[in-house]
């Protein structure tokens, strides 16, 4: 939307646009732009958010159906790379079969039949899904369906680095000769698998977004849960205590035997499946009583979603003769039945040796239910950071680069209570980059990432953030197995009680994105960002006592004061010149004494009119718009000062500083920040490579001295909580 005036000057000044835009960033509510997402979700979306009851209702009591404005029947919800090799019909459930339902007699593993696209990693983690009802009716929620009100509108929830979104899509579904192309049922009539899909695609942009994936990232979409990978060939001596634990969390789990490429899903002479996905439903250590031995043996029972009877035939499968010496009160604990239902025991030992990759989805706390709770099952305890790299900030890269990775986003974890059975602490670090699948339209693919683990031995005396000597004389405890280029790095560690660091990185300095840090244990563990406090911190000495070398004769040095500044008689002159009789200068005024007395700082470019603004502000207690000559000579002071620090760090006279550098610049002028101020400052005011012009530089020093002495106003006392009316707070914020 444009705005005009009475039409004889054209567009309204640009101060009418950027007090709008100032307005908007502090009252987000009152501007209405479509997102993904719900109300109350914890963060501030990009927009308004799609919200199914409203849209159900407004097309009920219209009498029309949904129709998505946000993903519409057109080839860029298909496609982003190509357009469609043939004609393609967007058409409703209703024009596709006879009575179409949501479920034809239930939801099963039945219901996912792969189409075109290249997503069965997709339809794998859907599969698995309908084996946990909760979980299912967490993504598919049951307020819809093809008859009670029905208007063409659907919604499914999914889970999205660190919190659940709602999407909601209409039901047209891409068809080509009448026949859905993508995801289907068996049954004809049966849409829930076609339009869960549907709302997957549309969350990542587009259903070409979704060729090509590991389950693990879907297991994840449908529960917020934490996936691990085992290879069987290089498994963990205490694998068998991983699925015990698993099991009492309510993990979901399931293997694979490697697939025969010759071969689609081949028989193999034990009854198993190559290239298929069971799941396992139980974890147990059986008792069992021989005749020379009573013990205990570890078994696992495992289900063929396809339910039929190609099931294991060697130990422990059905009516195997080891079932003899079984207890009958074990059996009847057990549940013991020999159908041919596609489910099975076998003993942990067979299962090694014949299977050959294990995936554990461990839940999130908030997935176990009150049932789940109250029928023994544990839950893990969890800690989730969001962070992210910024070029020339905090993407470090990895320990290669020594001189750039302590400026990496850390995070300090404390361990204080070891695991039932052992005295070390079981630790699962999950380190997830975001939004990269959404942005595959952009050429944008994942980051090669991984983390390190460091010990700190007496973390009271360390700094915040560990500096690079820290890093030049400490190795890593633990760390990922190796940097990859996947959404997500996991591994599980055993780690003493004690205080540690984790490091997250890119494997490259300078490559930027967003990431998600979880950790997962069994006991309580205690995370804070490892970064300064926000606040006032010293001066620099070399800024308040300036002072050169001088070298007599005998070469023992003696310091002296160096000449006071020339300029400081002249600009007192130029102020009184351009003051006039009110002696008060506007930003103006202000910024023609500024660009006299900088001209070299500035490179004979002058200050721009918002950081003269911001300088008259930041003084201007009766918001005249003016400053006196005292208030200008405490600018003109901070000012000084702010300018030799930024000769401290533009050693090489070139009129920027590095992102790198502007942390350790604006802690010699007395500011403490963090990485989320750094990062915010270097977007805000960077260039594309992340460097700092010193205009920018000065506009940073001058903001945060306005909003840090706003703050102090208002908490005196130093406790870190300041109030505030809606009033006072737009006029705070714009006016500085």
């Amino acid at each position: 939307m444009s705005y005009y005036d009475n039409g004889n000057s054209g567009p309204l000044d640009d101060v009418f646009v950027k007090a709008a835009v100032e307005v908007k960033r502090f009252l987000p509510s009152l501007f209405n732009i479509k997102v993904l997402g719900e109300k109350g979700s914890g963060f501030r979306p990009r927009a308004a958010v799609q919200d199914f009851s409203t849209l159900k209702q407004e097309c009920l009591s219209m009498g029309r159906l949904f129709e998505d404005p946000e993903f519409p029947p057109v080839d860029s919800s298909l496609f982003f790379s190509k357009r469609p090799d043939r004609y393609i019909e967007w058409k409703r459930p209703m024009e596709i079969a006879d009575n179409p339902q949501l479920f034809v007699e239930g939801f099963s593993r039945f219901d996912v039949q792969q189409g075109e696209l290249g997503d069965c990693w997709l339809l794998a983690a859907v599969a698995n899904l309908t084996m946990d009802s909760n979980l299912f009716f967490q993504v598919v929620p049951e307020d819809q369906s093809f008859e009670e009100n029905y208007a063409g509108i659907f919604h499914f929830r999914f889970w999205q680095y660190g919190r659940w979104v709602d999407v909601v899509i209409d039901d047209r579904l891409p068809t080509y000769r009448g026949e859905l192309m993508y995801l289907r049922s068996a049954e004809s009539n049966e849409f829930w698998s076609a339009l869960l899909e549907k709302a997957y695609a549309k969350l990542h942009g587009s259903y070409e977004a979704l060729k090509g994936g590991s389950t693990c990232e879907a297991m994840e979409d449908f529960t917020g849960g934490v996936t691990e990978m085992y290879q069987m060939e290089e498994t963990p001596p205490n694998l068998f205590n991983i699925l015990l634990k698993a099991f009492e969390r309510n993990s979901l789990m399931g293997c694979s035997i490697e697939p025969d490429p010759n071969i689609l899903e081949a028989e193999t002479p034990q009854g198993l499946i190559r290239g298929h996905a069971y799941s396992i439903t139980r974890v147990k250590y059986v008792e069992i009583e021989m005749p020379n031995r009573v013990g205990r043996i570890p078994l696992l029972r495992l289900r063929n979603p396809w339910g039929n009877e190609a099931e294991w035939n060697g130990p422990w499968s059905d009516q195997s003769p080891e079932w003899r010496f079984i207890p009958d009160h074990e059996k009847e604990e057990l549940g013991l039945t020999f159908d041919m239902d596609g489910e099975f025991w076998m003993s942990f030992q067979d299962f090694t040796q014949y299977f050959t990759q294990l995936e554990i989805c461990n839940l999130n706390p908030d997935s176990l239910t009150e049932d789940d709770l109250n029928a023994g099952k544990k839950k893990w305890e969890m800690s989730v950071f969001e962070g992210e790299w910024v070029r020339g900030v905090t993407a470090g890269g990895c320990r290669n680069f020594l001189e750039t990775f302590w400026h990496n986003p850390q995070y300090r974890i404390t361990l204080e209570y070891p695991d039932e059975d052992d005295d070390k602490c079981t630790v699962i670090v999950a380190l997830m980059q975001k939004n990269r699948r959404a942005q595959r339209r952009m050429g944008a693919e994942c980051l090669t990432i991984g983390f390190a683990i460091y010990s700190l031995e007496n973390p009271a005396r360390l700094p915040k953030p560990l500096d690079i000597n820290f890093f030049k004389y400490n190795a890593s405890v633990a760390r990922s197995p190796a940097f990859i280029n996947l959404r997500e790095v996991t591994c599980r560690f055993k780690l003493p009680p004690g205080v540690y660091c984790i490091v997250p990185s890119t494997f490259d300095p300078n490559e930027e994105g967003e990431f998600l840090l979880r950790i997962f244990s069994e006991n309580q563990n205690n995370m804070e960002e490892n970064d300064e406090e926000v606040g006032i911190g010293e001066v620099d000495d070399r800024v308040l006592h300036p002072k050169g070398d001088n070298e007599h004769g005998d070469g023992d040095k003696v310091r002296e004061e160096p000449e006071p500044d020339r300029n400081e008689d002249k600009v007192r002159e130029f102020f009184k010149k351009l003051a006039g009789d009110d002696m008060e200068v506007d930003w103006m005024e202000l910024k023609e004494i500024l660009d006299f007395a900088m001209r070299k700082e500035t490179r004979d470019k002058g200050f721009s009119k918002d950081v003269c603004r911001s300088m008259v502000a930041m003084l201007d207690v009766d918001h005249s718009g003016k400053l006196g000559f005292e208030e200008f000579r405490t600018l003109w002071n901070d000012i000084r000062k702010w300018r030799a620090v930024y000769k401290l760090y533009d050693k090489d006279d070139s009129g920027f500083l590095s992102a790198f550098e502007l942390r350790q610049a604006l802690n010699s002028a007395g500011y403490r920040l963090n990485n989320h101020i750094l990062n915010i400052l270097v977007h805000r005011y960077g260039t594309k490579d992340g460097m700092i012009t010193f205009d920018d530089y000065i506009m940073c020093a001058v903001r945060l001295k306005t909003m840090i002495d706003i703050f102090r106003e208002r908490d005196p006392d130093l406790t870190n909580t300041a109030t505030f009316t809606m009033e006072e707070w737009i006029e705070k914020t714009l006016y500085s």
